[in-house]
């Protein structure tokens, strides 16, 4: 393992874009002063003389020192940072889950916008201390920050999609098409229309059907492992999964902008581009940001293999291009995790699939195999008392009943929310509050819904396994002191060690579920 790279040693980032190395894309952009042009280290044109090279840890940041992002490499496609995480820096956590909030569209209810004021609420602290914290991580404040998420987001439409531009001035999240053009030109000193022309890709994206962008990874990622878990776990009707072809497609039903949007995607991995070309339905065109947003998360795209593998290398040297599996939508995942507990993984796709045919919308324009989506809380709620009688007919037991009918309540009124914002030890403690699920399930939903990275399932018998702690008075207790030296990647561990397990981890959301046979292992 060579040694880790560091994004604040301006030769290292030199080196790395003298070497175009894919694997520190989005950890760091290079700011061209000769041209005024900001780059990832990707960038195929000419490298700079190191002299003429500024070096930046976010896209923020460059933007703010006034350069402006290349049209060849288009910074708009790279991995969102991911800056080290630490589990004593106090502040820099902080700072970091504003981030996150400012990032997740559904951190904010329909017809609020994103604001300082709303971060200090969600987070418990004032006004000033989220400027300060942010501005200390990462150099800028948080509405720069948003207003470059938002430029670079708008960017990528404009280049990737035919979209018109008072489209996309709104989907990027400006009030008006006035306040898009005069950012654009401030920021970019061009109009939307000059870039759409100036920055025409050769290998424009056309498909027959739907909406087709550009997202980038940061290698290794092992694809096969990826969708090989998503295939042992498809729910017909609702996903297919062509792992040979790298290729993934499923239905979606989301909230955005007050109504409710409904279609399919799908996503087709380019290994040797170190790409992932997403065609979204037309239906959910409105919703697009979030779309992508979600999609980023559901296949772990924004992933420093580099940081993770720092700490997790030496225990796992054969995991090094494993990701950890999201979801596009945290209540379903929370259902499946349900159906999923006491049983083999076929035996929950079962369960799934009629949950699925029972409850599920069917899409208004199916594609294909591609026809139901997966109930939302309000059409299980809508059965009222017949719910649990209907649930049983599926043949899930009464406790999973209980667990699932919880869920749908909790998430329906907004005592839940189960998306990549989301306070994590928050939203933990929350689920075991409900019946039927344990500190397994919701360390398992925080793993791949609220994407934490540290999230730990203490009472896993392959990791107690692998940390030689089964036989001990308290296997789970010794597991959690054990596991101190996988921080703060235990999620990555987690699914590291489930790759490598000789036999299927257990769930033991109560003690005496020994002969547990739930297995969330890729495969």
């Amino acid at each position: 393992m060579s040694h880790p790279f560091d994004a604040t040693d301006d030769d290292a980032c030199y080196r790395a874009l003298l070497a175009r190395d894919a694997r520190f894309d989005g950890t760091f952009f290079t700011g061209v002063t000769s041209t005024g042009i900001y780059c990832r280290p990707v960038c195929a044109v000419r490298t700079p003389k190191r002299q003429n090279c500024r070096f930046f840890h976010h896209a923020a940041q460059a933007e703010h020192a006034g350069f402006r992002p290349c049209l060849r490499c288009r910074p708009e496609l790279a991995p969102q940072g991911s800056p080290a995480w630490s589990t004593q820096d106090a502040s820099g956590i902080l700072a970091r889950q504003a981030a996150r909030l400012l990032d997740e569209p559904e951190a904010w209810p329909d017809g609020e916008a994103p604001s300082v004021r709303g971060l200090a609420e969600r987070l418990g602290v004032t006004d000033r201390h989220v400027r300060r914290i942010f501005e200390a991580e990462f150099g800028v404040s948080p509405l720069q920050y948003l207003q470059t998420r938002r430029l670079l987001t708008a960017k990528q439409l404009l280049t990737d999609t035919r979209l018109p531009v008072a489209d996309i001035a709104l989907l990027s999240g400006f009030a008006s098409l006035r306040r898009f053009n005069a950012a654009f030109a401030d920021h970019y000193r061009l109009s939307p229309t000059q870039l759409r022309k100036d920055g025409a890709d050769r290998d424009a994206l056309e498909v027959a059907a739907g909406i087709t962008v550009r997202l980038a990874w940061r290698p290794p990622l092992d694809v096969a492992a990826l969708l090989g878990f998503f295939a042992t776990r498809r729910i017909a009707g609702l996903e297919t999964v062509d792992a040979s072809a790298g290729r993934i497609a499923r239905t979606l039903g989301l909230w955005h902008g007050g109504r409710r949007h409904t279609g399919w995607l799908a996503a087709q991995f380019v290994p040797e581009r170190h790409q992932l070309l997403l065609t979204v339905a037309d239906p959910l065109r409105d919703a697009l940001p979030a779309v992508i947003r979600r999609v980023r998360a559901w296949l772990d795209l924004d992933a420093d293999p580099q940081a993770i593998n720092a700490v997790l290398h030496p225990a796992f040297p054969a995991g090094d291009g494993l990701r950890v599996p999201g979801t596009l939508d945290g209540f379903e995942l929370a259902v499946r995790a349900v159906l999923g507990q006491q049983i083999t993984v076929a035996a929950a796709r079962t369960l799934a699939e009629r949950l699925v045919a029972r409850f599920g919308e069917p899409l208004d324009q199916p594609a294909g195999e591609l026809a139901r989506l997966f109930p939302t809380p309000q059409a299980l709620l809508a059965a009222g008392s017949a719910a649990a009688d209907a649930l049983g007919q599926l043949g899930i037991v009464r406790q999973r009943q209980a667990a699932i009918l919880a869920l749908a309540q909790a998430v329906a009124h907004g005592g839940l929310r189960l998306h990549a914002g989301a306070d994590p030890h928050a939203t933990a403690a929350a689920l075991v509050a409900l019946p039927g699920i344990g500190d397994w399930t919701a360390q398992y939903i925080a793993m791949r819904a609220l994407r934490w990275p540290d999230a730990f399932p203490a009472g896993d018998i392959a990791l107690h396994n692998l940390l030689g702690v089964r036989g001990t008075k308290n296997p789970a207790r010794e597991a959690e002191a054990a596991s101190q030296a996988w921080r703060p990647w235990r999620s990555y561990a987690v699914l590291r060690t489930w790759a490598g397990a000789g036999s299927p981890p257990v769930a033991p959301d109560t003690p005496e579920l020994i002969a547990n046979k739930h297995q969330p292992a890729l495969t």
